[in-house]
This record gives structure tokens, sequence and C-alpha cells, in this order.
């Protein structure tokens, strides 16, 4: 397997969690053979899920639409918005199907 197909793998693994999590509402998500819970936090009860793709470990959060970011702005507005995070930095986020890498994460 190459760079490439991994990123290819991780990238298609998250937005798997996204529709799992947030278009189909299942409480397990399935990456691979694998099946992760899906948690909410005890706050604003948003969507958590750790899991791992590859052996690596991952966590998606639903975007909290009471902050002030743009993502927040697109989730009051309706759009299904999850950000990603490894080793504790986040690393993209997809919005309403679409991934987007965070550069800083390039360089990890």
């Amino acid at each position: 397997m190459t760079a490439a197909d991994a990123t290819s793998a991780s990238d298609d693994a998250l937005i798997s969690v996204w529709r799992q999590a947030l278009v189909e509402q299942k409480k397990i998500i399935a990456v691979g053979a694998a099946t992760f819970p899906v948690r909410r936090t005890s706050k604003h009860r948003l969507a958590q899920i750790d899991f791992q793709v590859d052996g690596i470990d991952f966590r998606a959060l639903e975007q909290n639409p009471q902050t002030k970011s743009r993502w927040a702005k697109m989730a009051r507005e309706g759009a299904k918005v999850m950000q990603f995070l490894r080793a504790g930095r986040y690393i993209g986020v997809v919005a309403d199907g679409v991934l987007q890498h965070y550069r800083s994460a390039e360089k990890a």
C-alpha cells in the first residue's frame, strides 16, 4: 500500500464515519471490520466517536453550532459538520459530505 493509498483509505473512512454518525444517525459505526460506539458529549449532546483506521487512532466530533467558527455557522444553517482529530490535533473536517484537510495537519 502506498502513502497515497493510505491517505485515500483514511479519507474514505472519515467520510464514512461522518455519514454513519450524522446522516444515518447510527449508534454504532463500522470502519472496515471493526465497530465503534457513537457517544454523546455530556454538555451539548454532540456525537463523538473514537475509532481506528489502519491502526491509527482518530476522534470524530460533531461541530458545536454555538461556537463562532465558520463551521459552526454552517451547522447553524443546517449543514452536517464533523471535525476529526488525530493525536489531539484537528486534522480535517467533513461538511455535508466534503472532506477538507487542515494545512497544519499536513506537516504532522
